[in-house]
């Protein structure tokens, strides 16, 4: 098909703003589906997770047809955890459709994703949905979005998704207003025609194995073809192609500037990464042609996890079983990234790394619904940065192997002060070196985005003083809201942050957060010490302002939840080796002159000796065992 008559678009919007039921009205307008096949609605939404939940989780690529144009649109995720989705949906099109509810105005992740698509040079249709509810005030919204795009109100679509109200002005729109797609042109010179493909997705399927989603950008992939990719350097065969509807479709070739999808029949999505580039030489003058030689695509970021969180199974003996549901999981999450873990407590399991909370909720859920798969997951941490001397490095010589085996001479001619002093990402407190072989631990910062109604400014902002916040800048959306922006430490932001916004304003307020950098703090390390040996499993990073609270928390828990034994336990909190807190556990006494009968006082104290020298013997050899059962209690906020 020729290029002038192919859109290819998103939708983007707040979360529960109407984007799949909109996605479903144009399927069902194109007769892409047809309306007997609408079970439960959401079509595009096929996560049995998704339909209960009411949100989208994955992007969902679907082809229609509208009066002889052929119409590639891409339903992406609402929600802030997976604004990865979202930019990489943007990058594979030429517009986007932004929805705005006609009921909750303009939120704070409506403002994420439209930077975003401005961003990737996008032409945006702006949308306002559900304008049939009694409490719809489109002219309201019509000036917010007037002022955040600098568009014409005549340009604004009133839509009813729910009711069909005008939804096939919006296909109308996305002719007239969306321009066609974005190729490399290179037949001009023939010596060098090449295939280009950005591959913004990849899924895991039973039968086919690894199937890559991808939008060409230059030439065309036909069935058979021997394709590259650029990054990971693995050679594939296209066993198929084909285009979305929104099941696979199989067809002969992948025409220039659509989206459709190739089966790589790779064994696992970690050879098929998401922001990869497939590659091939097309003409015969330059067969030696090898992938070294060829650019990538450069377009979108590749996903950064911040926060990890243990899991491990509820009984040790079901660890393979865990072991496989993992495995299997992995390879159609792109954004998980997992380790193995051994812990005191909870014996083997995986520390994962996840994008952000509804992502590990998510997962958490996955496993139980997919692979009857009931686990115990830790508490969630965040990522920090240390800075360490060049000469205290060698036990972390993984973290820099362009550093490896050279003298210290040489290294200070060669390079600057900056890259002596090497950054080292620890997730794992047990991995933090002594504290005299690092300069200092710098924490994540997150930009914080809160849209509230005036009347909970105050609220917000004695929140604000209590979590560490920054205060940036403060703008009125309107006469009634205003958006206030503030550095925050991730660390502060994992745990009720969200409850507590919504909470303090009455669940009028949104936010939208996003890394921006690491900042250095007076962070320490805590240790859990019980019966003088220390308890790894327990270390945790925090802020020396937090620490006083949280180490006499922590002691008093443990005081309740470990089994007392037949000698005293202590339970001490130690930062940097330094005992800070302590609590004892007492001993369970035994009767042990209970069996004496006719017996004198001589009797009795000769046991009482012997007990006593037994208990300060076990004192001193005795091993605790922390059962998991505490270790979860204590796990919990």
């Amino acid at each position: 098909m020729e290029l002038n008559k192919i859109r290819n678009f998103c939708i983007i919007a707040h979360i529960d703003h109407g984007k799949s039921t909109l996605a479903d009205r144009l399927l069902e307008i194109t007769w892409t589906i047809d309306k007997r096949d609408m079970k439960n609605g959401q079509m595009l939404d096929t996560m049995e997770l998704e339909q209960e939940r009411g949100i989208t989780i994955k992007l969902t690529p679907v082809r229609m047809n509208w009066k002889g144009y052929q119409m590639n649109i891409i339903d992406t995720p609402g929600h802030v955890d997976f604004q990865y989705e979202v930019s990489r949906s943007l990058a594979s099109v030429e517009g986007a459709l932004l929805i705005v509810d006609a009921t909750q105005w303009i939120e704070a992740q409506t403002l994420s994703n439209v930077y975003m698509a401005i961003e990737n040079d996008l032409d945006i249709i702006p949308v306002i949905n559900k304008i049939d509810l009694p409490a719809a005030d489109v002219d309201k919204v019509s000036e917010e979005i007037i002022n955040l795009l600098g568009c014409k109100k005549e340009e604004i679509i009133p839509i009813s998704a729910k009711t069909w109200l005008n939804v096939e002005t919006v296909l109308d729109a996305v002719i007239e207003r969306i321009g066609q797609p974005k190729v490399y042109n290179t037949q001009n010179d023939h010596s060098k025609e090449e295939l280009k493909a950005l591959v913004f997705d990849s899924q895991y399927d039973t039968y086919r194995w690894v199937v890559s989603y991808v939008k060409v950008f230059s030439w065309e992939i036909k069935k058979g073809d021997s394709l590259t990719f650029l990054h990971s350097k693995k050679k594939i065969e296209a066993l198929d192609v084909g285009y979305f509807s929104p099941k696979y479709v199989s067809d002969k070739k992948i025409e220039n500037g659509t989206i459709w999808y190739v089966v790589t029949w790779l064994k696992t999505i970690r050879d098929a990464k998401v922001w990869d580039t497939l590659w091939k030489p097309e003409m015969v003058e330059w067969p030696k042609a090898k992938p070294e030689d060829a650019s990538a695509i450069e377009w979108f970021w590749e996903a950064k996890p911040f926060i990890y969180a243990g899991i491990y199974p509820m009984d040790s003996a079901e660890y393979p079983q865990l072991k496989d549901a993992i495995e299997k999981l992995v390879l159609n999450d792109s954004a998980l990234s997992v380790e193995s873990s051994v812990s005191q407590a909870l014996w083997h399991g995986y520390r994962c790394w996840f994008l952000w909370l509804l992502h590990l909720d998510i997962v958490k859920e996955r496993l139980f619904r997919e692979f009857d798969m009931d686990v115990i997951m830790t508490s969630p941490q965040v990522t920090y940065r240390v800075k360490m001397y060049w000469d205290k490095t060698s036990e972390y010589s993984r973290f820099f192997p362009e550093l490896i085996n050279q003298s210290w001479e040489k290294i200070s001619r060669a390079i600057s002060w900056e890259i002596v002093n090497t950054y080292v990402y620890i997730s794992n407190p047990e991995e933090l070196p002594d504290r005299e072989k690092y300069l200092t631990i710098e924490e994540p910062i997150a930009k914080v985005e809160i849209i509230t109604p005036l009347s909970y400014v105050g609220n917000l902002m004695q929140l604000s003083q209590d979590r560490r916040w920054k205060f940036i800048n403060q703008q009125f959306i309107d006469r009634d809201r205003v958006m206030l922006t503030y550095e925050l430490p991730m660390n502060e932001l994992i745990w009720d942050f969200y409850d507590e916004i919504k909470s303090l304003s009455s669940w009028y307020a949104s936010l939208n957060y996003e890394f921006i950098k690491f900042k250095e703090d007076d962070m320490v390390k805590l240790d859990i010490v019980i019966a003088d040996e220390k308890v790894e499993a327990l270390s945790f990073i925090c802020h020396r302002d937090q620490a006083h609270y949280i180490w006499w928390k922590i002691c008093a828990k443990l005081k309740e939840t470990i089994p007392r034994a037949l000698f005293a336990i202590k339970i001490q909190a130690a930062v940097w080796a330094k005992i800070v807190a302590r609590e004892d556990l007492s001993a369970m006494r035994k009767d042990v002159t209970a069996k004496l009968y006719g017996w004198d006082i001589t009797r009795k104290k000769k046991l009482l000796e012997n007990q006593k020298k037994w208990k300060k013997k076990m004192k001193q050899f005795g091993k605790v065992s922390l059962p998991s059962e505490a270790f979860v209690n204590l796990l919990k906020k």
